[in-house]
Order: structure tokens, then sequence, then C-alpha cells
């Protein structure tokens, strides 16, 4: 008998309010296991203790653990593996560097500026992320995912604004004008996004709209999916 394929979605999280995150990772693992027929897929987050755990307890060996994060960082590198010392795991690579993901956002960004009746060449679209004052890598991820973006898509400028380094998110949002989107490059829509975004697009003066988080496009748990399959097959 084929042993059963399994796969567990895992997020940060948020310890200030763990709940809300975990019934959100829950959601998506049922969405992205309506593409996965056979198989188990579960979710968790690294904020609500002993979730993580005891989610990979449950579905045993050979486990493929998909990050739910825009990065490969220390939380990724180090924590997470960490957290599931012991474990039959394999690790895939996470949400942000997923390949197809620029695709999929160049695809959404279309309808968007199509529905306001924008000309694509026209139109800015800004990156707001979270970026990092210890370390390169995030914004070096960001920035390589708007190149990626650029390449698929005839912007008429594709930039990058930081919660945590420069250039801050106000700085660049300032001067974009109307016809522009702010794409939050989040898995999730936690503090950050509810309230760092905001509060900077309100500073800027942005004239332009915010979009969801990208986490939260409908298009993902079929991108999760097709990560799972490769991986898997």
């Amino acid at each position: 008998m084929t042993p059963e394929k399994t796969l567990l979605i895992v997020a940060h999280g948020q310890p200030s309010e763990p709940d809300p995150p975990e019934v959100h990772l829950a959601a998506l693992a049922r969405q992205v296991a309506e593409h996965l027929p056979g198989w188990q897929v579960r979710g968790a987050t690294m904020a609500k203790p002993g979730a993580l755990e005891a989610a990979a307890e449950v579905l045993g060996s050979g486990v493929l653990i998909y990050p739910f994060f825009m990065g490969d960082g220390w939380f990724i590198r180090t924590a997470l593996p960490r957290r599931l010392t012991g474990f039959d795991i394999r690790m895939l690579d996470p949400f942000g560097l997923d390949p197809n993901l620029p695709g999929l956002t160049a695809g959404w960004l279309t309808q968007e500026i199509a529905l306001r009746g924008w000309d694509v060449a026209q139109s800015h679209v800004m990156i707001a992320a979270h970026g990092s004052g210890r370390s390169d890598r995030p914004a070096q991820i960001a920035g390589g995912f708007a190149e990626a973006l650029s390449t698929q898509l005839p912007l008429a400028g594709v930039t990058c604004g930081f919660v945590e380094q420069d250039p801050r998110m106000a700085d660049v949002a300032r001067d974009l004008g109307s016809q522009a989107l702010c794409l939050p490059f989040f898995a999730l829509a936690g503090g950050h996004v509810r309230d760092d975004i905001p509060e900077a697009m309100n500073e800027a003066g942005f004239q332009g709209a915010v979009l969801p988080v990208l986490g939260d496009h409908p298009d993902v748990p079929k991108l999760i999916a097709a990560a799972a399959l490769v991986a898997g097959s």
C-alpha cells in the first residue's frame, strides 16, 4: 500500500493573539487539500504553543513542510528545524520564494489595474515588505520579487518600501500619484498589514489603492498544492 502523502503548512502567527492566525491556517489547509486528493494537509503556527509539534505528530513520518513565510531567514533556517527536531520532515521553499508567485501576482495586478480603468504602462506598484534592521536578505527577496514582477508586467515602476529599514514605506509612497497600487508582501494579515501599512500610507498622503495581503489571494491554495505535488512526486 502506498503511504499517504502529508503536508504541513507552517506560518509564524502572532504571539500576542495566537488563535486567529491558527484558525486562518486551518482554513488555508482545507483549501489546499481540495487540490491534493488523497493527501493529509494541516496548518499550524509557530506562535501558538504546542500547535506545530501536535500537527507534525498527527501527520507522522515523511511530512512535507511548506513554510508560509515570505523569506528564508532565521525562522526557516534555524527556529523551525529546531522545533521539529526528531520528526521525519522535508522542508520546501517558502511561499515568498515560489518561482510561480510573480506570475500569479502579475495576473492579479493586471486585473486590478483594468478594474480601475488605468493604463498598465502608466501605473506604479509599491511592494510593502517587512525588511530587517539586522540582515539584508529580506530586502533582497523583496527586491528580487519586484524585479521578477517588472519583467512580466510593463509597469511605469515597481518599488519597495519597508517596515523595518530604509527606504520606509511612507517615503516611497509619497510621490507615486493616484495611479498606484500598494501590494503588501506578507503571507498573513497581521499587525504590520493592519496597522503599519495604513499608517504609512496616511503619512505619505498616498492617493492610490492598497490591495489585500498577497497571502490571501484566492489562487494561493493552488500555488501551494502545486509546490507540494512537485516535491512529493
